[in-house]
C-alpha cells in the first residue's frame, strides 16, 4: 500500500480512484465493509481504492476535552487498511489550517484534483470541512459538476439489538475486559503494538518471565486482567513475524504494589530464555482468563500464575 502525507506527494494522473473518507479507529467490521464496496465497485474500471483518512482524530484539534482514546495507532491503522485490500491511503495532518479548509475546496484540491476521484464513499452522519459544512448532500451537488459519484454507505448493525457497529461500542466493551465481543465488531481479536522494555523481572524470579511493554504503545488497552493471546514479534517484519502464544497481564501488579502505571506484560507459554528486549511486538487479545486480584502472598500468586497459565493453554488449543 502507497501511504501519502500530503496532497503534493500524490503524482499527476494518480487517478482514477474510489475514495473511502473517515477516521478508520479501529478499522473495524464497519469500515471493511465500506472498503470492500469500494473494492467491488473499482473492480470494472481498475481504478485504484484510496482511504482518506487523519492522523489524530480531529476531536483532539477541535474537542480535546471529549475526545476519546484511540482503538489503534497511526502505524496500526495503516497496517489494517493494508490487509483490508486498500491501494492507498491519505493520512492527512489534522491542524487548526487543515480544519479551516473550506469544504468545496477540500473536494477540489484533495479529492479530485489530487485522488482523481470518480466515486466517494462516506458515511451518513459524516461531515468535513470548516464548520462540518462538508455533508453527503454537498458532495452529491458537487459530484454532478466534477464528475464523480457519491456513495453513502449505511451503518452495520448488529443482527440483534440493532446497535451500530461503532469505535464508542468497541472501547465500552474493552474497558469492561470483553475482548471476545470485540473481536467479533473488529472482525479480529483486538491488539496493542510497542516495544519491549526491560520491567522489574519479577515475573523471571517468579519462573515466568514476561515481555513487558513499553508505556508509549499503540492501540486501546482492556480492562484490568489476565488474558489468552498471541505475541507476535514483529522484527521480521509485519508479515513474517514469528507468532506465539501468550498470558497477558494488564494491570499494576496490586500482589507487590510497586508498579505506578499500568502495564502490558506477555509470558510466552514454554519459553524462559526468549529474548524479545528492543523488539516491536503486537499482542493480541483473545479471551478474558480472570480479573485483577491481590494475592496474600508470592506463593499464592505462584500457584494462581500455574493455574492462569493451564488456562490460557487450554483457551489458546
Amino acid at each position: 500500500m502507497i501511504v501519502f502525507h500530503d496532497p503534493a506527494e500524490v503524482p499527476e494522473g494518480f487517478g482514477p480512484s474510489v475514495v473511502a473518507i473517515g477516521k478508520f479507529d479501529g478499522v473495524h467490521a464497519g469500515h471493511r465493509a465500506v472498503i470492500e464496496r469500494a473494492r467491488v465497485d473499482a473492480a470494472p474500471s481498475g481504478a485504484r481504492v484510496v482511504a482518506v483518512t487523519f492522523d489524530r482524530n480531529p476531536l483532539r484539534t477541535l474537542r480535546p476535552e471529549i475526545c476519546p482514546d484511540d482503538l489503534v495507532g497511526l502505524t496500526q491503522k495503516l497496517h489494517l487498511l493494508d490487509e483490508a485490500g486498500v491501494d492507498a491511503t491519505l493520512v492527512l495532518h489534522f491542524d487548526a489550517k487543515l480544519a479551516g479548509i473550506p469544504a468545496e475546496d477540500f473536494v477540489r484540491n484533495f479529492l479530485v484534483g489530487a485522488l482523481g476521484a470518480v466515486t466517494i464513499m462516506v458515511g451518513r452522519d459524516f461531515r468535513f470541512g470548516r464548520g462540518g459544512a462538508g455533508t453527503p448532500q454537498l458532495l452529491t451537488q458537487m459530484g454532478a459538476s466534477l464528475g464523480f459519484r457519491v456513495d453513502v454507505v449505511d451503518d452495520i448493525r448488529e443482527i440483534e439489538g440493532e446497535r451500530r457497529v461503532s469505535s464508542t461500542w468497541i472501547r465500552e466493551l474493552l474497558s469492561a475486559g470483553e475482548v471476545e465481543a470485540a473481536s467479533r465488531l473488529l472482525g479480529r481479536a483486538p491488539s496493542v503494538w510497542g516495544e519491549v522494555v526491560h520491567g522489574l523481572k519479577r515475573g523471571r524470579e517468579l519462573g515466568y518471565p514476561t515481555a513487558n511493554l513499553s508505556q508509549e504503545l499503540e492501540g486501546f488497552v482492556p480492562a484490568d486482567g489476565v488474558y489468552a493471546g498471541w505475541l507476535i514479534d514483529q522484527a521480521e517484519g509485519l508479515r513474517s513475524g514469528t507468532r506465539y502464544p501468550a498470558a497477558i497481564s494488564v494491570g499494576t501488579n496490586p500482589t507487590f504494589d510497586d508498579v505506578p502505571l499500568r502495564q502490558v506484560e506477555a509470558y510466552v507459554l514454554d519459553e524462559v530464555d526468549l529474548d524479545l528486549y528492543g523488539h516491536s511486538v503486537e499482542v493480541q487479545f483473545t479471551s478474558r482468563i480472570r480479573g485483577m486480584v491481590a494475592f496474600g502472598g508470592v506463593e499464592a500468586l505462584k500457584a494462581q500464575m500455574a493455574e492462569d497459565v493451564g488456562r490460557v493453554r487450554a483457551a489458546l488449543s
